[in-house]
């Protein structure tokens, strides 16, 4: 769990980092910082059912690791 939120913490602080330095506008570094890992963790989902699917079938579908419902 440590080893988890101090990655969470670096990864706030690099994204928050790049964007400052890229416009020097510190609300834009913190918006980013704040929605860049939220997308992030959406996108992870979709990446788990895609590697899901083709692990099961040696396709890539992100269809056939979906579990039926």
């Amino acid at each position: 769990m440590i080893k988890s939120m101090t990655f969470a913490a670096m990864h706030f602080s690099i994204a928050f980092a790049v964007a400052w330095a890229l416009t020097g506008d510190w609300a834009v570094g913190g918006a980013v910082a704040l929605v860049e890992p939220a997308i992030n963790s959406v996108a992870y989902i979709f990446h788990e059912r895609i590697w899901a699917g083709y692990k099961k079938s040696g396709r890539l579908s992100w269809k056939a690791g979906v579990a039926a419902a």
